[in-house]
């Protein structure tokens, strides 16, 4: 059973909440080192376990580019005012707020793009395709795969994080979801530039 300390410890060292902590360290036989193995891995597990928790609270923020004609405005959503304060989440929105400025994407998740959208991107495609003897197969299989890239260039929880692209955005928000232990959604936001 551990003790108080050492789920404090864990709590400071991960910013995971207490009783994820506390099982955590039961799994482990009280091992830190192990218990921060364990809540890694059980980051995505957590995030949607959060899937239909309400989330009435959050912040609205806004980066301006330093040349000033660039400015995103963003509302960011959690589940507690608590966490809506916390650091963690701020710097989360911040970050947000630069992939916005960055890659200007059109849509949040993938099932906000209109099926006309992806009818005319198809359509393009296949005209480009037209006159190239390709099988149909393949045709298939190059349409499909330019699907692919055009929602993660407009979509953002699809994009890769410009900071580090091994991660998209939604692996960004899942992480800071586990840590925190609340659900977490871009709830809109808008892009200006001049």
């Amino acid at each position: 059973m551990p003790n108080i300390e050492q789920i404090k410890q864990l709590r400071e060292e991960t910013g995971v909440s207490m009783m994820e902590c506390k099982k955590a360290l039961e799994k482990t036989g009280d091992d830190i080192e192990k218990a921060k193995k364990v809540l890694r891995e059980r980051g995505v597990e957590l995030a949607g376990k959060r899937a239909g928790k309400a989330t009435g609270e959050g912040l609205v923020t806004s980066y301006i580019h330093s040349n000033n004609k660039v400015g995103v405005l963003l509302d960011i959503r959690c589940e507690s005012d608590f966490v809506a304060k916390a650091d963690d989440f701020k710097v989360l929105a911040h970050e947000i707020c630069l992939q916005i400025a960055a890659t200007r994407p059109k849509y949040i998740k993938d099932e906000d793009i209109t099926e006309a959208e992806i009818k005319e991107e198809k359509e393009i495609v296949l005209k480009q395709c037209e006159g190239s003897n390709k099988p149909q197969n393949i045709v298939d299989k190059i349409v499909e795969g330019r699907i692919k890239k055009f929602k993660k260039e407009i979509v953002l929880l699809m994009q890769p994080w410009v900071k580090d692209d091994k991660q998209t955005i939604e692996d960004l928000i899942n992480d800071k979801v586990a840590k925190i232990g609340e659900k977490i959604i871009i709830n809109r936001f808008e892009r200006f530039e001049i």
